[in-house]
């Protein structure tokens, strides 16, 4: 197999600091990264580079791989010599113990890796090959309104590495749920999107059920009326029973986010009072406290 400059791919020193090995991956995984890059072989550089960052960003990686010593050049044939390992547990970097998270498997990463950080050591002890933990998923949070939601549809995402992709919201996506994007970190994790809801200047949304608060009139409430009311899927005639009182909630079953199943719309009533302006407005009030042997407490 190929032995592979990791320096020379970060085009760093063999003395660059941890800030500087950062800084390197960062600018060459923004150059490379296949979803922008417009460079031939894009993603192989961009593979080659997380690999590169994988070893030099770990202390005990790093060092290992130093041990090599500086005299290998890119390309020439390489074999781990015999009892390599210098006394390092590869398994740690399986099994959790020291990884830095950043390898995966499927990342692609070569022959030359593997041989050295594979876990593939059977003739020195280190037991069977081990299959490389993925790195874990970056979390998002995508800002989306109520009708995004309750009609489905497609909205812009711009992601860490610069590149922005079109996601599809599916109908009823409840609040706090994820959409995963596989391997669209920059590191090749993936990313998970998580649903927030912007708040609705008109409509509450709890769970699957939407709330809607309907101002009515106090005559509207004492004597019953059919009303038209506005919903996210267009205009309902509502009947308003005779004697209603505030805060009284209608149910208009599977009206509410689509799934399975749909959840309600629930219709608040809340009356509202008319403002007496005027000496003939206050004088109809007097004569309804007279007329009505009523109180509301």
């Amino acid at each position: 197999m190929d032995y592979k400059d990791y320096y020379k791919i970060l085009d760093i020193e063999r003395s660059a600091s941890k800030a500087e090995i950062k800084k390197a991956y960062r600018k060459l995984a923004r150059k490379y990264h296949p979803d922008v890059s417009k460079v031939a072989n894009a993603e192989e550089r961009f593979k080659e580079v997380n690999e590169a960052y994988e070893v030099l960003s770990d202390d005990q990686k790093r060092q290992q791989y130093d041990t090599l010593g500086a005299n290998w050049k890119n390309g020439q044939h390489f074999d781990p010599p015999p009892g390599w390992g210098g006394g390092f547990d590869f398994n740690q970097f399986t099994q959790g113990g020291h990884s830095s998270g950043r390898g995966a498997a499927g990342a692609g990463f070569s022959d030359f890796f593997e041989s050295l950080f594979g876990g593939g050591f059977q003739q020195s002890g280190f037991g069977q090959q081990q299959q490389r933990r993925k790195p874990p998923a970056e979390t998002m949070i995508l800002n989306v309104d109520l009708e995004d939601i309750f009609f489905g549809g497609k909205k812009k995402v711009r992601l860490p590495s610069g590149s922005t992709i079109e996601v599809k919201i599916p109908k009823g996506f409840e609040e706090g749920k994820k959409i995963r994007l596989a391997g669209k970190a920059a590191n090749g994790a993936d990313i998970h999107l998580k649903i927030q809801i912007r708040k609705h200047p008109k409509y509450r949304l709890e769970g699957k059920d939407i709330y809607l608060d309907l101002p009515i009139a106090p005559w509207e409430a004492a004597l019953g009326s059919s009303v038209t009311i506005e919903t996210l899927a267009g205009q309902l005639k509502l009947k308003i029973p005779e004697n209603s009182v505030s805060g009284k909630k209608m149910r208009i079953r599977n009206k509410g986010l689509p799934g399975a199943p749909n959840g309600n719309l629930y219709v608040v009533l809340q009356i509202v009072t008319p403002p007496a302006k005027t000496e003939a407005e206050k004088k109809f009030y007097q004569e309804m406290a007279e007329k009505f042997d009523w109180t509301p407490r």
